[in-house]
């Protein structure tokens, strides 16, 4: 069986409490490494790079979904099995932003990425989440000029009841 196609059958099913928690604790950990390593290179087979960051495959499988989206090159991955090579390399910036995207707090609060970004990078890269997932409204206020270009107020205008 592919390995990713054994991470889907058991998320698919709901996994179960214990197989979450031990995904979130590895997954927390790999990032600590590569984010320690500093270089965001993934190179090996998917077997050596799941007993590198002591993982099973399937859950390895599972890490380089979540990361898929942040790599420079994303990875196909309905075809890997544990004898897949995978060399890839993840955008630091990108992957930061993915996480707010996710809201993975334990991830992108870990100080590990000090050694990545610095910390005006990992701030300009919060605004930037922020500005693109807050609302805005088009709605026109009573007292703003109209919008059909007249040069009265909306409440004197288009805005008449």
């Amino acid at each position: 069986m592919k390995i990713y196609e054994a991470w889907k059958e058991k998320t698919d099913k709901g996994g179960d409490k214990n197989f979450f928690d031990e995904y979130f604790e590895k997954e927390m950990s790999a990032y600590i490494d590569i984010l320690t390593e500093g270089s965001g290179t993934l190179k090996g087979t998917c077997g050596e790079l799941a007993e590198k960051y002591d993982m099973k495959p399937a859950i390895f499988a599972g890490f380089l979904d979540g990361v898929n989206t942040s790599l420079l090159k994303p990875i196909e991955l309905e075809t890997l099995t544990e004898a897949s090579e995978v060399d890839v390399k993840i955008d630091f910036e990108k992957l930061l932003y993915n996480m707010h995207v996710a809201k993975a707090n334990w991830l992108y609060l870990l100080e590990e990425w000090e050694n990545v970004l610095t910390e005006e990078k990992r701030g300009e890269i919060k605004k930037q989440f922020n500005r693109d997932t807050t609302a805005v409204s088009n709605k026109v206020g009573r007292n703003e000029p109209c919008p059909c270009g007249s040069g009265k107020k909306y409440k004197k205008c288009c805005g008449r009841s």
